[in-house]
């Protein structure tokens, strides 16, 4: 059955067909997004989400999505979206963070001039039929110094536009390193450095916990008297009652605001004071932009759900559709490693640690990791999946690491699962051969070689004489047919185990006959989904 998605929110029809073209059947309802109840009522049906900025993918909506699998939010931001709750469910979040930045720095420097010049009150005062020369009196952008507070996507680009108009730039991003800075020709400095220095200041970050409020009435404060700012990045980066009382005073010449804290913005207190220009959040608003970014989300979404490939997603490793057929092999493997283990595991998690060990180091090991996680977690928790595992992990306080290192042994690459638990260590390893299957190849440090079936035995016993015979002989009894089985051991009469490949599921009943026997201390039955 083709996968279904809902478009909520206004789309293109070029978008619309991309989703049909790659096999996707589309259910285009651009106003549907404006009413809750009908859009909760429905949204059970379908795989993905389609939305714009009208659509609110609440808590409450996430909940009803039942079968939802992917939510494509055409835009760089996702406030509208319960990140959250989504990763709970298991629900991929994607948005397009590329197809509207050129449209975004162009506004903010569209911004820059319409304040440096009082551009709308010239405007306005000169259609009104008066004639105020001396009364607008601007200033040049040349030779000013910008800071860009943020020089990700949009404000790296905003910061080439500003050295192409001869500007000196100045950036405060503590994800910008000197090197990458030296290259954009930008000179990286602390924010303190910025607000004493900057003619001109214009933010370009997400809004978090650390951004919210980043020129502050403090901050605000520290800023160079006559500083003009610009914020077409997110409502609430500024406290906008302190920097109206800051242009109120003079100490701030003018501001330029496409975005507030609170929209639609029908009151604020900077709507008219003087050299304040506010546009109603039209930093995406373009017609090419609003394309490219409809046309990626259909793009992204039906790669997604077609082919598994993830890209621009929130909450989850990217996958590109060129890697994601070789990586599949070995993102069921570490599914497998994962639920090998968490179906051996009885006592609390404490740590993770996940080794990947030569060809496997070089792959998306965050995505591997995150099978992993998912695999080990799906013995407690069944609709678990390589988006919420990771939150569930997090949550339950749980240290994972990640190692990787150059090929170490016979294989070219495999993954070793390491668990500690309050009570003991469990591990298990694992690689894919050139059949694409998985296969273990050590489990408690003890090598061996086995398939991974459906349906399995793993035992655990001290080596001593007569135990294949026994097991065989009580599984051959009680009808369980043996398909195939591994041994192994660390030395004469210490820890072995084996692991036997069954035909079927084998009772506690069995397990029981299996288990009085002295020598074993544990015999456990394990589901693999390896078809």
């Amino acid at each position: 059955m083709a996968p279904r998605v809902l478009v909520s929110d206004e789309l293109s029809e070029t978008a619309v067909q991309i989703f049909r073209d790659r096999g996707v059947e589309v259910d285009f309802q651009p106003q549907l997004g404006k009413d809750k109840e009908k859009l909760a009522a429905i949204i059970g049906n379908y795989d993905g989400l389609a939305i714009r900025s009208a659509t609110k993918a609440t808590e409450k909506l996430i909940a009803a999505a039942t079968n939802l699998k992917v939510i494509g939010r055409a835009g760089i931001g996702v406030d509208n979206v319960d990140i959250p709750a989504a990763s709970r469910r298991g629900i991929i979040v994607m948005n397009t963070p590329f197809g509207n930045s050129i449209t975004t720095a162009e506004h903010a420097i569209a911004l820059m001039f319409a304040v440096a010049r009082q551009l709308p009150q010239a405007d306005t005062s000169t259609q009104a039929g008066k004639w105020e020369k001396s009364k607008f009196m601007g200033v040049e952008i040349t030779g000013k110094t910008l800071g860009v507070i943020g020089a990700g996507n949009i404000g790296g680009i905003v910061c080439a536009r500003a050295i192409g108009l001869k500007m000196h730039v100045l950036a405060y991003d503590p994800f910008l390193s000197k090197e990458r800075a030296e290259e954009m020709g930008v000179t990286k400095v602390e924010l303190d450095e910025l607000l004493a220095q900057a003619d001109f200041i214009t933010l370009h970050v997400p809004m978090t916990d650390k951004t919210r409020g980043i020129l502050n009435r403090e901050a605000l404060a520290k800023t160079k008297p006559g500083v003009r700012i610009i914020n077409c990045a997110r409502g609430g980066l500024v406290d906008e009652h302190a920097l109206a009382d800051a242009i109120k005073s003079g100490h701030v010449a003018g501001a330029g605001f496409d975005v507030f804290e609170v929209e639609p913005a029908t009151e604020s207190p900077l709507f008219g004071l003087p050299n304040v220009v506010c546009t109603p959040h039209l930093g995406a608003s373009t017609t090419e932009a609003q394309e490219n970014v409809a046309l990626q989300v259909a793009e992204q979404m039906s790669d997604y759900l077609v082919k598994g490939a993830v890209s621009n997603a929130i909450n989850m490793p990217s996958i590109t559709a060129e890697e994601a057929p070789l990586l599949k092999p070995f993102i069921r493997l570490a599914d497998v490693l994962g639920a090998f283990v968490g179906q051996v595991t009885e006592s609390a998690i404490k740590e993770i640690e996940i080794l990947y060990d030569g060809a496997t180091a070089g792959m998306n090991t965050k995505a591997l990791t995150s099978a992993a996680l998912a695999g080990l977690i799906r013995a407690q928790v069944a609709d678990v999946n390589m988006v919420s595992a990771p939150v569930m992990i997090k949550e339950k306080g749980i240290i994972l690491s990640e190692v990787k290192r150059d090929k170490s042994g016979v294989f070219d690459g495999y993954i070793k699962l390491t668990v500690t638990t309050e009570n003991q260590t469990r591990s298990v390893a694992g690689t894919v051969f050139s059949d694409g299957k998985p296969r273990f190849i050590q489990i408690k440090d003890i090598n061996l070689d086995a398939d991974v079936g459906n349906h399995m035995v793993y035992i655990t016993n001290t080596d001593v004489p007569g135990m294949i015979g026994f097991i065989g002989m009580t599984l051959g009894d009680a009808g369980v047919n043996i398909a195939n089985f591994q041994l192994g051991r660390h030395n004469a009469g210490a820890d072995a185990i084996a692991l036997l490949y069954v035909d079927g599921a084998v009772s506690e009943d069995v397990l029981d006959k299996l288990r009085a026997n002295p020598a074993i201390r544990a015999a456990k039955p394990l589901v693999f989904n390896v078809d």
